[in-house]
């Protein structure tokens, strides 16, 4: 049974190439927004759902599609992805100094029974305060643009992170060990290990692995 990743983030790939878990890659075009009222669990558990069941439409054989969807939480707030380089500013603003949560929302859907497993993940992570020069430096990188929060625990921004209480991974964009635990559930058997993991793109032909919460 394949597994297949509802997701276009190199980082969630990274994960799973690391970890050694063989995995092919469905794109889906999802609307990442909140909805009125609608608090930041609920949120990504109803994206993660929805890129999930976008996938399994595509999917003609055995398999089990993992859909995942990861959001910051500050003093109530939800933030996303940054529009533009005043958005990243004003987020990693936001976040100096304080403690957040990151939240993913986990669906994995089989097919073709359509057997479920969903959670939610949560951790808390701790900025250091950042001055002005600091912050400007870092959007300067480029590096939050494609980041719910605005940063990369694994990059640069890891630099200034002072604590986290969690999964590592969740922040990353992918709660390893929950993901692995909602596979077993699913009855997903590990096959013998061929070598070097590979992901497929969308028509079917081999690509590396590479490294968007």
């Amino acid at each position: 049974m394949k597994l297949i990743l509802a997701s276009a983030s190199p980082r969630r790939a990274e994960i799973l190439r690391d970890a050694k878990i063989p995995f092919e890659v469905r794109q889906v075009s999802v609307e990442e927004l909140p909805r009125a009222g609608e608090l930041v669990e609920e949120m990504v558990a109803r994206l993660a759902r929805d890129k999930a069941q976008a996938a399994a439409a595509q999917v003609h054989e055995p398999a089990i599609v993992i859909g995942a969807d990861t959001a910051v939480e500050a003093d109530g707030r939800i933030l996303g992805k940054p529009r533009d380089a005043r958005e990243a500013r004003e987020m990693v603003s936001h976040l100096s100094g304080r403690m957040h949560r990151v939240l993913t929302g986990l669906y994995l859907l089989r097919v073709p029974d359509g057997g479920a497993r969903s959670a939610v993940e949560s951790t808390t992570v701790t900025f250091a305060p950042l001055t002005p020069e600091e912050i400007a430096a870092y959007v300067a990188t480029g590096e939050p643009f494609d980041k719910a929060g605005g940063y990369a625990v694994q990059g640069r921004a890891g630099r200034h992170i002072s604590r986290i209480e969690g999964c590592y991974f969740n922040v990353v964009g992918l709660p390893l060990a929950r993901l692995w635990m909602l596979l077993k559930a699913l009855g997903w058997d590990e096959p013998a290990p061929v070598g070097g993991g590979t992901t497929q793109n969308t028509k079917g032909g081999p690509q590396s692995g590479t490294a968007l919460k």
